[in-house]
């Protein structure tokens, strides 16, 4: 990647010569500026210039200690140890830790939906009526929990 390149990191590049009549994704040029850690969690991606608006929809929210914040890290970190443990499946400390995290994201979640009400339809299953399209949505909770 070409470090002088002015076009700033919400610009990609393309290949040179690229022919007419091709779809093309630009290649991220740097890896800079990053979110922190929350910021990355709330907008569902590490890089500012990749964070782009949904319908006009910005995402401007912090879900750091929210019910809601609290189940987005806790199935994020369940997924990336699942696929560390595609890889290294004989890791037994990290399988131990895998099956801690998962018992704690469903505890989460099940804390979450008896509170707010459903983050998927199959949460609906034990409900006691049509619930899914009732407001608040589940992005409305950015109340913090009580310490």
């Amino acid at each position: 990647m070409d470090e002088n390149n002015s076009c700033g990191y919400k610009n990609g590049l393309l290949p040179e010569c690229a022919p007419l009549a091709m779809a093309y994704v630009p290649m991220q040029q740097s890896v800079k500026p990053m979110y922190n850690t929350a910021q990355a969690l709330s907008s569902g991606t590490l890089f500012p210039g990749l964070d782009l608006p949904f319908m006009n929809m910005v995402n401007t929210g912090d879900l750091t200690g929210t019910p809601l914040g609290e189940v987005m890290a806790l199935d994020f970190v369940a997924h990336e140890l699942a696929l560390y443990l595609d890889t290294h499946s004989d890791d037994a400390e990290a399988f131990e830790i895998y099956k801690n995290v998962l018992s704690l994201a469903s505890t989460a979640k099940e804390k979450f939906v008896k509170l707010y009400g459903p983050l998927t339809k199959q949460d609906l299953s034990q409900a006691k009526s049509y619930t899914w399209l009732k407001n608040p949505w589940p992005w409305d909770y950015c109340g913090k929990t009580e310490g």
